[in-house]
């Protein structure tokens, strides 16, 4: 089944439903629950309200216990500590949970100067640990080192410091070595997918380093139970790993959705003085954070000056308790996001137009690999995933100076991009990540020939139907069931995102009851009055569906894929359809 733009994977009937006598639920919510495999009422309850008593016990991630242990020791010997992250929302938002922890557990420590924190430099330095930086570090006299959302292939690096005397503990959660003997030799490696024992791998890296930070409190304190002003700042923490899980794109199942569940919850109220004046210079002061703010309005500043300067900026946000400084990073990072948007979309207008040049949107072409001088390092990735919006191609970005290109990737699902990158190894200079994002570097005149690899790699294990981009409806509707109550019911299904994404309805034969309109200054969006089967109309809003409007007229009756949501507007609210795409009959 098609529509305009997209294949239409169609629900199957599913021979259950979730408590199919029960009042409570709304008979939609039961069959878009019994579409995601949730098909008991205790089961629909608990994905809904999921418990913190659900998160497992981070004594059961390998190398958890050791790490803490050393990190005590050293804060309890005043031997100077470095925390090592990323310049991105979970590298930045890890950093700082370890910070208030450590803070917490010995605030002399950090009035002294022993703990401190290095983001590495985007654009001097890439991605990952740096060996240089690491043997600066013990120059210096720092004994013991933590990485949070890196590290776990950084075998030179970790021999570097090895040899300087450091000990390197190293949190991640990125892909693994294949080969445990391509582990780096470091003094802990805290990973839930290295070893035996962690039920669940799909942690970011803020998550791990909540792990960390709530058992280095717990072995501490020598107790299960924390104190009010302990349990306060796991709380706070747990805000910012809840917006990293959303903004690094990980499943939003099993101990990711507690995290996340329970993380944007806090928000709203967090203590945290930083967050505070983002979330004020972003306008949503007083609001309720979902996967949305999470994902499109905080978590892009939080980026933005690790893309467009240095992401230290970022971590100083979420670790001072300065209110006036706070706000004046905030609004520094608002401006940052702004540029950030114009520099986006020169690079997004010049990459697609040597797509179509150059003929990369064909049939046979099945990979994106584009190599540019003057695209911004800091920019391409978030270009790459338009790139893949809107070809439903895995694209490659690289920024070539003549000498070496750098970049980043996204895929489409189903994907493996960092297992394609691992097939092109040889050429590479340097390259991590995971399935579905990644990063590398290679010499300028290798370009060619990794394009080539890349393509044939697509070539192989991409099939053609991946090519135009799909839709899985969660179940079928009539637009007469999407009553407020539906709606506020299945609103308790988020946070959504990858692996939890907000339902999508197939609704049948509605009613056009008036010509399709345009909507936005240059006519990009949609919008178009359907008959909701009660005598009335509900409003659909198609972004960037503009270009259909002609097909939308008075009397058809057509098929519709969409979202519900309810629009909240100044003490009102009404039911709208998020239309995903269409397809179109004839007028009857």
């Amino acid at each position: 089944m098609r529509g305009l733009t997209h294949r239409w994977i169609e629900p199957k009937p599913s021979p259950t439903e979730v408590a199919r006598g029960d009042a409570a639920l709304d008979p939609l919510v039961r069959r878009v629950l019994s579409a995601r495999g949730i098909h008991g009422l205790e089961d629909a309850e608990r994905f809904s309200s999921p418990s913190l008593k659900e998160m497992h016990a981070p004594t059961l991630m390998p190398g958890l216990e050791r790490a803490c242990e050393r990190l005590l020791e050293a804060l309890r010997a005043r031997e100077p500590v470095v925390i090592y992250g990323d310049y991105d929302v979970d590298g930045v938002s890890a950093t700082a949970i370890l910070w208030h922890t450590m803070r917490h557990l010995a605030p002399e420590a950090i009035g002294e100067g022993l703990v401190r924190t290095y983001i590495p430099h985007r654009l001097d330095e890439g991605y990952g640990l740096n060996a240089e930086a690491l043997c600066t570090f013990a120059e210096e006299g720092a004994r013991v080192v933590v990485s949070v959302d890196c590290g776990i292939t950084a075998r030179e690096p970790a021999r570097a410091a090895k040899d300087a005397g450091l000990d390197l503990i190293i949190t991640d959660h990125h892909n693994p070595p294949t080969d445990d003997a391509a582990l780096p030799d470091a003094f802990a490696l805290v990973h839930p997918r290295v070893g035996d024992g962690y039920p669940f791998g799909e942690l970011c890296g803020a998550g791990v380093a909540f792990k960390l930070a709530w058992r280095m409190l717990t072995m501490e304190q020598g107790s299960d139970r924390v104190s009010a002003e302990a349990r306060r700042l796991l709380l706070d923490n747990l805000a910012l790993a809840g917006l990293a899980t959303i903004a690094d794109v990980v499943p939003l199942v099993g101990e990711n959705r507690v995290i996340a569940k329970h993380g944007l919850a806090r928000v709203k109220h967090t203590q945290n003085v930083g967050l505070c004046a983002l979330i004020e210079a972003s306008g949503l002061d007083g609001k309720d954070v979902g996967s949305e703010e999470a994902g499109f309005v905080l978590g892009p500043r939080l980026n933005a000056c690790g893309r467009m300067g240095h992401a230290r900026e970022a971590v100083e946000l979420l670790t001072t308790y300065d209110p006036e400084r706070a706000h004046g990073l905030a609004k520094h990072l608002d401006r940052q996001n702004s540029g950030r948007r114009d520099i986006e979309k020169r690079i997004f207008e010049e990459a697609s137009g040597c797509v179509e040049s150059q003929g990369l949107d064909a049939p046979d072409r099945r990979a994106i690999v584009l190599a540019g001088e003057g695209w911004h390092p800091g920019v391409v990735g978030i270009v790459c995933s338009r790139l893949v919006g809107k070809y439903c191609r895995p694209s490659v970005l690289l920024c070539d100076d003549g000498s070496e290109a750098s970049g980043s990737g996204r895929s489409i699902d189903g994907y493996n991009l960092h297992g394609a990158l691992h097939s092109c190894s040889s050429l590479l200079t340097r390259f991590g990540g995971h399935d579905m994002a990644a990063g590398m570097g290679l010499d300028s005149g290798d370009v060619p020939e990794f394009a080539g690899r890349m393509g044939e790699h697509a070539l192989e294990h991409i099939p053609e139907s991946w090519l135009t981009p799909s839709l899985t409806l969660d179940c079928e509707a009539d637009a007469g069931e999407l009553t407020m109550r539906c709606l506020e019911q299945l609103e308790s299904l988020a946070p959504f995102g990858r692996s939890n994404p907000a339902p999508l309805l197939l609704i049948r034969g509605v009613r056009v009851m008036r010509n399709g309109e345009t909507m936005g200054s240059s006519g990009a969006h949609l919008q178009v009055r359907f008959g909701d089967g009660r005598g009335s109309s509900i409003r659909g809003i198609g972004w960037r569906m503009g270009e259909h409007v002609g097909l939308l007229r008075e009397g058809m009756e057509i098929d519709v894929a969409a979202r519900p949501k309810i629009n909240r507007w100044k003490g009102s609210a009404r039911v709208e359809l998020e239309l995903k795409d269409v397809r179109v009959g004839e007028p009857v």
